[in-house]
């Protein structure tokens, strides 16, 4: 067992799935932020277990190659972003990895490269955000938490998000302090301000505003309005009555304040509208690209019909609409359900049909009612499928099954799960959605044997 506060010298071996770097020391594993494999360092050891232990750089004794100069101020204190100390080819190369090592030795395959869909650009591509909201000195604040706490950290510039949003978290703070609106205070449950929510659309350049409140109020709306509307692209104004404890940021009821209660947007080019709870991938144009992988891998023709679980407002399933004979999308979410057939209309697809339930639940119920799948398509939560869904997958028995994933691990349990009951893997790929996050997404088609 190492010993806390003892310095070591030690070289990166390898990366968690955080991105964290590990090194192997007197035989334990250490886990140290900031690091890159090849690096050797004298690193301070700050909690030591019997089989592993947490580190901290003290000295960068043999520099990376892939070793750069942070472009955020706070990248170490936030914990948003994971990577700005690299190069974005390293990150690239490390997330493509974790990919591939998943899905061999989770998922049972053999393979022995992984392409990855490298984003154009790291900077200002994310379009939501969710601000929590702190007080300091009798001052609000908003930022991102602390990695591992519910610490804010303060950051007056995201690099990866648009500036429009920055404007918003900047007026919307600075309305919180000139009226003294309290905010939340999750010990004591009181307060009342607890996040600020921005979506932007990338093509329409419409901002959603959503303040999740502990309350149904809000004091001096027509001030706030006022200005929110001397940022470039504001459309509305919710509020999200969130008066649970705990730390989720929606509540279930939604009160429009100023606008529609919604905006739009262009993907794929097709018009969607979006709500506040609805589902819809963060990177523009790295969405268009996995969607399109998507619709390529399912090999989809006009007499196929196509289920999508995990359908969101329908991106996925009407951009698939084009070439099946029909598409079947199912969500949990009724918000969703109701934005997807909203979005089916403005789009004059007339092959489409969406349900409201759970995934595997819906599924099973589709195929009582006589429904055939030849292709279905899922884009699970971080938890990947449950037991029904992969049931319902089974018992549809579609020629392929595309699989598109937030989590690697999840996705190589499911591929193995239905490796077991008939099915191969034919193409696998990483798809980078998330530029200096750690999170990676990943498509994969699955073929019947």
């Amino acid at each position: 067992m190492l010993t806390k506060n003892q310095i070591y010298e030690a070289t990166i071996v390898d990366y968690t799935t955080e991105g964290q770097g590990i090194a192997k020391i007197e035989g334990c594993a250490v886990f140290i932020p900031n690091a890159i494999v090849g690096e050797v360092c004298r690193v301070r050891i700050e909690k030591a277990q019997k089989t592993w232990a947490a580190g901290k750089i003290v000295e960068i004794l043999e520099r990376s190659a892939h070793r750069i100069n942070r472009e955020c101020p706070v990248a170490k204190l936030c914990g948003g972003c994971n990577f700005w100390h690299m190069d974005y080819e390293e990150e690239c190369r490390l997330k493509a990895e974790r990919v591939r090592t998943c899905l061999n030795r989770i998922g049972g395959q053999n393979l022995t490269e992984m392409p990855i869909l490298r984003a154009p650009t790291c900077h200002s591509y994310r379009n939501k955000a969710q601000y929590p909201v702190a007080v300091k000195n009798g001052r609000a604040y908003a930022g991102f938490f602390k990695a591992g706490t519910h610490s804010v950290v303060e950051n007056s510039r995201c690099a990866i998000l648009p500036p429009e949003m920055d404007l918003v978290k900047d007026a919307v703070i600075d309305y919180v302090n000139q009226f003294r609106v309290s905010v939340y205070d999750e010990l004591s449950h009181k307060g009342l301000l607890r996040h600020i929510y921005v979506r932007r659309g990338a093509v329409s350049g419409q901002i959603l505003v959503c303040l999740a409140v502990n309350g149904r109020k809000l004091p001096h709306v027509p001030e706030l309005t006022r200005r929110l509307k001397k940022i470039p692209g504001f459309a509305t104004l919710v509020l999200s009555v969130n008066t649970k404890k705990g730390n989720t940021v929606l509540g279930d009821e939604f009160l429009t304040l100023y606008g529609e209660g919604f905006i739009e947007d262009t993907l794929c080019g097709l018009s969607f509208r979006l709500s506040p709870r609805s589902f819809y991938q963060v990177n523009h144009h790295q969405a268009q690209r996995l969607y399109a992988a998507a619709i390529e891998q399912a090999g989809i023709t006009k007499s196929d019909t196509v289920l999508d679980l995990y359908c969101g407002v329908g991106t996925i399933t009407l951009a698939m609409a084009a070439a099946a004979g029909k598409v079947i999308g199912v969500e949990v979410i009724p918000q969703a359900v109701e934005d997807a057939k909203e979005n089916a209309r403005r789009n004059g697809i007339e092959n489409a049909e969406f349900f409201c339930g759970d995934a595997g639940e819906a599924a099973l119920a589709l195929e009582k009612q006589g429904v055939h799948a030849d292709v279905v398509v899922v884009d699970p939560p971080r938890k990947g499928l449950n037991a029904d869904a992969i049931e319902a997958l089974v018992r549809f028995a579609p020629r392929r099954i595309v699989y598109v994933s937030c989590d690697p691990a999840t996705l190589a349990r499911d591929v193995a799960l239905l490796s077991q009951r008939g099915y191969r893997l034919q193409n696998a790929q990483a798809a980078d959605l998330f530029p200096r996050c750690a999170h990676v997404e990943s498509i994969v088609c699955l073929c019947k044997q």
